[in-house]
């Protein structure tokens, strides 16, 4: 027999109401609310956001008061709109909650259906302090006089305005339970700002009675609003960012303005004058002229950008309005200061760097996509053109993205798309407030499902029958904060690509004068120029052009943050062009991020890569990343060494082996540069990876001159030949701009002639000079054998047994200061260690060099000192031969091996650092001394590489402060873009260093 199926019960339960607390039932049956005529009300708790707080709070309010609960429970019933404000309410905010059961008659103000204007707002706290207008030659319709100015007026001030806050708060959330109006942002935005002018004029009265109780205010007094405040649109809360202003600027000022302060930060929200000149460091108030002299002699670009929402709040508002007219128009010519970019760019990323990596995902207000991304561009954009178009002086951010795409700066849909997502994260950002009535932007954790349930339903999200109302949530905040990030890009780059190539019939197009402003306030010194590289890249033929079109808005952005935006676009259009016709390029780009954005840092940074890249394009597809790690990281030293001999093995025309090799190289000096610039290798690193690459090609030109050479003779060579290097080959730590010092050593093969033998060896290294030194586009390949017997006078090769006799006889101390680096990089590999032992004996004597010998090391070092530096070059900051520089670094430790190699074994080593390790480890130096000497060579080694980087060309002295030391300081890794900070390192470091090195150099023995 089938049962007939139950009846759900009219009245719903707890549980189908979405409570989930075990005494919902009985709170519910205390409410009298489980029957059939409380249904509505049932439901409309059940879409309270969280319905446990909300009866929760229903329940403390029922019990304070007592019989008057009726008239609630009886309005409940009746008004629907009460309902949906109450429940709203209650649910949303634990802090609102409390308030109402604290003076539980407060429920009533909740009935009314209009919020108050801002006449009523002043009006209404004046009256908790019992205020009159101020008379006298002070006075204005702004100013006023507390009559209860006690210590009770912060409670009494405190309390109306969390009574108006609420009943905003309420009409706010009431469509989330309810069919109420949705108030709109901006009408948020702005009844908070009128509160806030209606708190700020009730504290100032309150001030005045505090300070001037016995007679009129004998001074004028203006608040400027700044920030939120003044462009109306404060968060439920905010810190409220004012200015003053007065005439005079006297003792009782700057009271009246402390007191204002003192007294609405304790009733209201924090005030916070940081904004005034010279910060919190700068006098509380000033007159007129005062600010305007400041603005005009030291004011940083980020004040005029702060100065933009600046509006007379309360107090003396003429004097406001005096100071805005005064002002505003050092605003709108703030872009055209020298510094302006520079100075929008470092604080933006400031403002980056003030998020913990670990927030950055949730942070509303600064993170990646955020409220601040949209306000900065708008801001800036308003900076660009404003001064051209007075449509533009506005204060809010929509406002303002309404005004810029009316004038044609910004796309309609872009400013459309832009405000809805603005004000998306503004309504988060003011929901998760409202929760305690604290000042917050961090959205809950990932796996805090409670929270995240709340805030959904705060925020009136519903299930979309994909997904429940969290899904729909964290799918919104997905959707907004991407669309952000796309349009900010967008925002700026957009309008210029349609000023140089219609895209869209119906886009608006910039003039080219806005066009030209535009790129300039991005950091593009030529701007003319770069419209130029915009229209030749965007006029592409067919499907390429409207790649790079849908490519360059990022790209353009990743180039704005470049230390050369202008030198990165012109090789980003040479490179194209470049690989015109290879198809891959602009699919990559526009298909792996990291590629592209690697490649715009790359090129807008350094000037060294352009050409290499151009001619070994494989190497662009390195910059992504590959299973593990970065795909610039994947290749070994070994793999290069191979990878050149092969190459090169395959031809038998010196000529064309040694073409093949420089293409290897060129390929190899690509990614190790490329890697560098990008952060990737530290200082050993490069210059294991540029020496390795350096013998690999000299490897391949010596074995394909000895092979031609052989097959021209007809049979074997009649000697053997070693390459020896020295100096910082030797050593295997060169830099971008080293060249290859080395020592030519031969051997007769048995019943060979000597002279033949020798004249064979000389020919094939003369031969090896040219091929390797002859003009390319790469860079140089200069082969030194000036560190010879005899110097450039001496024989380019000789016998091992002619330089035994040699170093025997005549060996000079610099000489043998010069071997301490000798090491066998090419040719013959038995040949070249027969030559190490042979010169052991001469670098390492027993007993270890004579008395004599280390103080000719340390006159020669003298005489170097005070004649090698170049004429007007800096001492401070020559990277070589400068004080604390790598001669001084390296010296020192040659003197150091020349002094104990004899008893520690281990300094028998070429490398300066690994020599420095054992001077520690052996307790020769100590280990702060050895510190400081690692320190100056890896700083002065890393600078002298990025000189070379940036500009290009070999170079050794670092640039004063300007432009090119700041690409220096970025591309050597220093952590901002502030030039000067990394020239004071590095000369704190090198002068440490040299403290070191004199004290090494004038010791004993």
């Amino acid at each position: 027999m089938v049962r007939p199926p139950t009846a759900r019960p009219a009245v719903p339960g707890a549980g189908r109401l979405g409570l989930l607390e075990p005494t919902a039932a009985d709170s519910l049956r205390e409410l009298a609310w489980d029957n059939v005529e409380s249904i509505p009300l049932l439901w409309a708790l059940s879409r309270s956001p969280d319905a446990d707080l909300a009866l929760l709070t229903l329940i403390r309010l029922r019990e304070r008061l007592g019989s008057e609960w009726a008239a609630v429970d009886s309005a409940l019933r009746a008004e629907t709109a009460l309902r949906g404000r109450l429940f709203a309410l209650i649910g949303s905010s634990s802090a609102f909650a409390d308030h109402l059961v604290a003076d539980p008659e407060s429920w009533r103000l909740l009935r009314r259906g209009d919020l108050p204007a801002r006449d009523e707002l002043i009006a209404d706290l004046l009256d908790a302090v019992a205020a009159t207008p101020e008379q006298g030659d002070g006075a204005g319709p702004m100013l006023y006089r507390a009559g209860n100015a006690g210590p009770d007026v912060i409670a009494l001030l405190r309390k109306r305005y969390r009574d108006q806050l609420m009943l905003l708060a309420a009409h706010d959330l009431a469509a989330t339970v309810e069919n109420e109006p949705v108030l709109p942002y901006q009408q948020v935005g702005w009844q908070l700002t009128d509160l806030a002018d209606a708190a700020l004029t009730a504290a100032l009265a309150v001030a005045v009675a505090r300070v001037c109780p016995d007679g009129p205010v004998p001074v004028r007094l203006g608040v400027i609003a700044m920030g939120k405040c003044g462009a109306r649109e404060l968060n439920y809360v905010s810190d409220v960012d004012v200015v003053f202003v007065a005439e005079p600027a006297d003792t009782t000022a700057t009271r009246l303005a402390a007191e204002t302060m003192t007294v609405a930060s304790n009733a209201f929200f924090e005030v916070d004058a940081a904004l005034r000149p010279e910060g919190k460091a700068g006098a509380l108030v000033r007159t007129l002229d005062s600010h305007v002299t400041y603005y005009k002699r030291w004011a940083r670009t980020w004040e005029f950008q702060a100065l933009l929402k600046m509006r007379p709040a309360t107090g003396d508002l003429e004097l406001g309005r005096q100071y805005r007219d005064a002002l505003m128009p050092m605003v709108w010519n703030a872009s055209e200061r020298p510094d302006f970019v520079t100075d929008v760019q470092s604080m933006r990323r400031r403002v980056e760097d003030q998020v913990p990596a670990d927030l950055r995902e949730r942070e509303l207000k600064l993170g990646h996509g955020s409220l601040r991304d949209v306000e900065f561009a708008v801001q800036l954009l308003q900076l660009v053109h404003g001064k051209a178009d007075e449509s533009l002086h506005v204060q809010g951010t929509v406002e303002a993205l309404t005004a810029l795409a009316a004038g044609g700066y910004v796309g309609r849909d872009d400013a459309a798309n832009l405000t809805a997502s603005y004000e998306f994260l503004r309504l988060l950002e003011h929901r998760l407030q409202l929760q305690r009535l604290k000042r917050t932007h961090t959205l809950p954790a990932a796996d805090d499902e409670e929270g995240m349930r709340w805030l959904a339903r705060a925020a009136h999200m519903r299930p979309d029958g994909r997904q429940d109302a969290v899904g729909v949530l964290r799918s919104e905040i997905k959707r907004n904060t991407m669309r952000v990030r796309r349009l900010h890009a967008k925002l700026f780059y957009r309008p210029l690509l349609e000023s140089v190539a219609r895209l869209d019939a119906d886009a608006l197009r910039l003039s080219p004068a806005a066009a030209v402003r535009q790129l300039a306030a991005l950091g593009y010194a030529a701007p003319e120029n770069a419209l130029g590289h915009l229209k030749a890249l965007t006029n592409e033929v067919g499907r390429k052009g409207r790649i790079q079109a849908l490519l360059l808005p990022t790209l353009l952005e990743w180039l704005g943050e470049t230390p050369n935006p202008d030198a990165g676009l012109l090789a980003y259009r040479r490179v194209s062009e470049g690989l015109d016709d290879q198809i891959w390029f602009l699919r990559e780009l526009r298909d792996e991020g990291a590629i592209a954005q690697r490649l715009m840092i790359v090129l807008g940074s350094s000037a060294y890569l352009p050409d290499l890249l151009i001619n070994a394009p494989e190497t662009i597809r390195m910059f992504a990343d590959g299973p593990e790690g970065p795909l610039l990281l994947a290749t070994q030293p070994d793999q290069v060494r191979e990878g050149i001999l092969a190459g090169a093995a395959r031809y038998g025309d010196p000529k064309r082996a040694v073409a093949t090799a420089r293409s290897l190289r060129r390929h190899e000096l690509a990614r190790v540069a490329s890697a560098d610039v990008l952060g990737m290798l530290d200082v050993p690193q490069v210059c294991k990876a540029l020496s390795a690459v350096w013998v690999s090609v000299l490897e391949a030109a010596l074995q394909a001159v000895i092979r031609a050479s052989e097959a021209e003779l007809g049979g074997p060579a009649p000697a053997a030949l070693a390459v020896i290097g020295m100096g910082r080959l030797g050593g295997l730590e060169l830099g971008y701009g080293s060249d290859a010092d080395v020592l030519f050593v031969c051997d007769p093969r048995p019943g060979a002639d000597e002279t033949v033998a020798v004249k064979w060896a000389i020919g094939v290294a003369e031969q090896v000079q040219r091929l390797l030194g002859a003009p390319s586009t790469d860079p140089p390949l200069q082969v030194d054998a000036g560190l010879r017997p005899e110097g450039r006078n001496g024989a380019l090769v000789r016998t091992l047994a002619a330089y035994q006799a040699y170093y025997q006889q005549w060996a000079q101390s610099w000489e043998v200061q010069a071997l301490l680096r000798a090491h066998q990089v090419a040719g013959d590999q038995e040949l070249g260690v027969r030559f190490l032992h042979m010169i052991d004996v001469v670098r390492y004597p027993e007993g270890g060099v004579s008395g004599d010998a280390v103080r000719e090391i340390r006159r020669i070092k003298a005489r170097v000192d005070s004649e090698r530096l170049p004429r007007g070059a800096n001492p401070a900051t020559h990277t070589k031969l400068g004080r604390g520089g790598l001669a001084d670094i390296e010296w020192t430790v040659q003197l150091m091996q020349l002094r104990y190699a004899h008893e520690v074994v281990e300094l028998h080593n070429t490398s300066t650092l690994e020599s420095l390790d054992v001077i520690e480890a052996a307790d020769l130096l100590d280990p702060e001394d050895v510190a400081l000497l690692r320190d100056a060579w890896l700083t002065a080694t890393k600078a002298r590489n990025a000189l070379v980087l940036v500009r290009g060309k070999s170079a050794d002295q670092l640039p004063g402060p300007g432009r090119l030391l700041s690409a220096i300081a970025r591309v050597a890794g220093w952590p901002n873009d502030d030039g000067s900070e990394f020239l004071d390192n590095y000369m704190r470091v090198t002068r440490r260093a040299k403290t070191v090195v004199e004290r090494v150099f004038g010791g004993d023995g």
